[in-house]
């Protein structure tokens, strides 16, 4: 689970790595109460995913709070990729001497932890690579015995850095490792690490992935797994327990188990359709949880077409019918659905469906196929 920017500014600080003054506005009233306790020049940064948010116009200077207004007004509900700006991080802008990479990351190929280390900081770590290859530094992390003082010698040695900034920047190596175990990450990077005209360093960006397996050992990191979901209908779906993720296509797709809904996704894919999202109602999904699945996905407004797959085994085929019908009857849905049911009690929920004027098909191919002719036609 990658975290927005301020939410890995957040981690970095808690750890002892300085970042710049600021805070996190959603409404342009918020943004002028935030800049008055800060000294402009000041940098506005949308909180999306994205990479290359600079070369997307995603970050802006504001020299006053005249500028400030219509800068964050134009980043306000940009859109960017598959991501709307809904909340911006606003910074003192910071006097720079040196930019510099560093991050620790699993090669999952490997099966160890790497850490990068570039004098060339403030570019993605691809082009670092294919331009500058001879700035770059990879050193692999023993799984056993993990980060060693002489690998940070390395880095110091290899790039000839001033005696004054060897300590200060071994001592953020040494948190940034501390960081990979507290939290479990998958990664942890700052770019650019910036050497500013006091002497010191600070984080001027960051990313952290966490692995979300591990979650059931950290219960404080679901609460900013909830923060990481920027999009409403997502959060709706954590708070009811039901694995949901947004696309972009005008097909909802719902089903029972990972597997099964990627399948459907990519069963739609091929007969030309356009998925609009992943939601999988897990094992054992209940004629309430179907209906709350169904209400969820309609608040796209996006969606054309509804297509359900469901196998049922722990799942009963009967639930999810009763589910789907009472669901259609309150939000008198004009949507065409198609189901597609297998597995127990198939029989009585095709005839549940049947009754209520719902035309369920056999096979997974056959209902994307249908779908998609119902939602252009």
């Amino acid at each position: 689970m990658f975290l927005l920017e301020y939410l890995a500014k957040g981690i970095l600080r808690k750890s002892g790595i300085s970042i710049s003054k600021g805070g996190l506005a959603e409404k342009l009233n918020q943004a002028q109460n935030i800049a008055q306790k800060l000294k402009f020049p000041l940098i506005l940064k949308a909180q999306v995913l994205s990479g290359g948010r600079g070369k997307l116009g995603a970050i802006k200077k504001a020299d006053n709070l005249i500028l400030l207004k219509e800068e964050f007004s134009a980043l306000l509900g940009m859109k960017l990729a598959d991501e709307t700006v809904n909340k911006i991080l606003i910074e003192e802008a910071q006097n720079i001497l040196q930019e510099f990479y560093l991050s620790i990351v699993l090669d999952r190929v490997c099966a160890k932890y790497c850490l990068i280390f570039s004098p060339s900081g403030g570019m993605e770590i691809e082009e670092i690579a294919e331009k500058f290859p001879k700035n770059l530094f990879k050193v692999y992390l023993d799984p056993f015995l993990g980060l060693q003082d002489y690998q940070i010698n390395q880095i110091i040695f290899n790039f000839h850095l001033p005696n004054q900034i060897q300590k200060p920047l071994r001592k953020i190596i040494l948190t940034l490792n501390q960081i990979i175990k507290d939290y479990e990450a998958v990664l942890v990077e700052i770019n650019p690490l910036a050497l500013i005209k006091n002497g010191s360093f600070m984080a001027l960006d960051a990313k952290i992935d966490l692995d979300e397996n591990a979650f059931f050992r950290h219960s404080e990191l679901l609460k900013l797994k909830i923060k990481a979901e920027s999009d409403k209908l997502e959060r709706k779906a954590r708070e009811k327990n039901l694995a949901y993720v947004k696309l972009n296509g005008d097909i909802g797709i719902i089903g029972n188990g990972a597997g099964l809904v990627m399948a459907t996704l990519d069963a739609v894919n091929m007969a030309g359709g356009h998925p609009a999202n992943f939601l999988d109602l897990g094992g054992g999904a209940k004629e309430d949880l179907v209906k709350e699945a169904l209400e969820l996905i309609l608040k796209d407004r996006k969606i054309k077409g509804i297509f359900f797959n469901i196998f049922g085994g722990i799942t009963r085929c009967d639930e999810v019918a009763r589910g789907i019908i009472k669901a259609s009857g309150i939000l008198k849905m004009k949507k065409p659905i198609v189901i597609r049911l297998s597995g127990t009690n198939e029989s009585l929920g095709k005839e549940l469906l049947k009754e209520a004027h719902f035309y369920p098909v056999d096979t997974m191919f056959e209902g994307a196929k249908k779908i998609v002719e119902l939602v252009n036609c």
